[in-house]
């Protein structure tokens, strides 16, 4: 049998005050993603979160960040990998509608070119690698979810 290996992820879902979410798209990526990473050794999910957001994005600060949901998520069943999923909300003050961060941090993605955008948050739109799961979670979704089904 073969032996699982453990990775422990930090995710952002980052919001800004119109309540629409940050996402990207880049490259070998299928699909819409949010700001998430890896931790490294001796960090906590909190300092990984704003780590790989810095990294990813160029964002450099977050408020109101709190922790939504943990669970384990399998990349791969052979040989088995399994991710340790720390989901963050936070929101931010941009303007900007949409940007393309280049990561420079010397690591893994120095180099790779990310394009974000903002998206409004639905339960309807999927995510790549199940990123979309607690969308639900969010203050802005809840809100509109509320007004879709008050117009039913």
């Amino acid at each position: 049998m073969d032996e699982v290996t453990y990775v422990q992820k930090a995710c952002a879902y980052i919001t800004r005050e119109t309540g629409e979410l940050l996402v990207f798209e880049g490259p070998g990526h299928d699909g819409l993603q949010i700001p998430k990473g890896t931790l490294e050794a001796g960090e906590s999910p909190r300092e990984a979160l704003f780590r790989e957001v810095r990294e990813e994005s160029g964002l450099g600060t977050l408020a109101g960040t709190r922790p939504l949901a943990t669970d384990v998520w399998t990349r791969r069943r052979s040989p088995p990998k399994r991710y340790v999923r720390h989901f963050f909300h936070a929101s931010v003050y941009e303007p900007r509608d949409r940007w393309t961060h280049v990561v420079d941090d010397g690591g893994d993605e120095h180099g790779s070119e990310f394009e974000f955008s903002w998206v409004r948050p639905s339960i309807d739109r999927e995510f790549a690698l199940d990123l979309d799961d607690y969308v639900h979670l969010l203050p802005a979704t809840k809100r509109l979810e509320e007004v879709a089904i008050a117009s039913d």
